[in-house]
């Protein structure tokens, strides 16, 4: 498997993803019920965090302002503004026998723990992860490795948006939902195909 170059990842047709009826925004106590029940019944999670961007030199970020988890057929989306809603995320993403897979997870540690004090245990960093499996040099990050396994090309246009706002926009949850997806998509592949 080789890492293909910027201009290959440019030709290949767009990856769609997940549907839109499947990504549930979460904002309220029932849903948030209902939603950390059924990530609990799941062994391995997609993960991704999203941060509005800063764009002034010396500006922190006082993000994340989503927490994205996703099983096969879903994901569900915790826009942080909602926060005293769903504190029990906490307890899925310390929870050590559920684990979280996701690129460039050890930003998304930090902004978690000291936005609210949450261990994100049971990580597995899929960026080294495709690196050891496809025996590639270069570091990968989720749109290479989407174009290396699926031959598709992820969207990364809302990635610079303004994730504090609320309601997110319809493409602002699709680049949310497919980011913490294609993670867990990517990661039952390797599995699949290492044996």
């Amino acid at each position: 498997m080789e890492r293909p170059t910027k201009e290959k990842i440019r030709d290949l047709p767009i990856y769609e993803g997940i549907s839109l009826e499947n990504i549930i925004v979460v904002t309220n106590k029932a849903d948030s019920i209902s939603a950390i029940a059924e990530l609990r019944s799941h062994s391995c999670l997609g993960f991704d965090t999203e941060s509005k961007p800063c764009f002034i030199k010396g500006e922190v970020s006082d993000g994340p302002h989503l927490i994205q988890l996703a099983t096969k057929s879903k994901v569900f989306l915790f826009p942080t503004k909602f926060y005293e809603n769903f504190t029990a995320i906490s307890e899925i993403l310390s929870d050590p026998t559920i684990r979280k897979v996701g690129f460039g997870l050890k930003e998304d540690k930090k902004i978690l723990f000291r936005k609210f004090g949450i261990k994100l245990v049971n990580t597995e960093e899929l960026s080294s992860k495709v690196m050891r499996f496809a025996h590639v040099k270069q570091r990968v990050g989720a749109r290479v490795a989407v174009a290396m396994f699926f031959n598709q090309r992820l969207s990364k246009s809302a990635q610079q948006s303004n994730w504090s706002i609320f309601p997110l926009h319809d493409h602002q949850k699709r680049y949310a939902a497919n980011d913490a997806h294609t993670a867990l998509l990517i990661e039952l592949e390797i599995e699949r195909q290492s044996h």
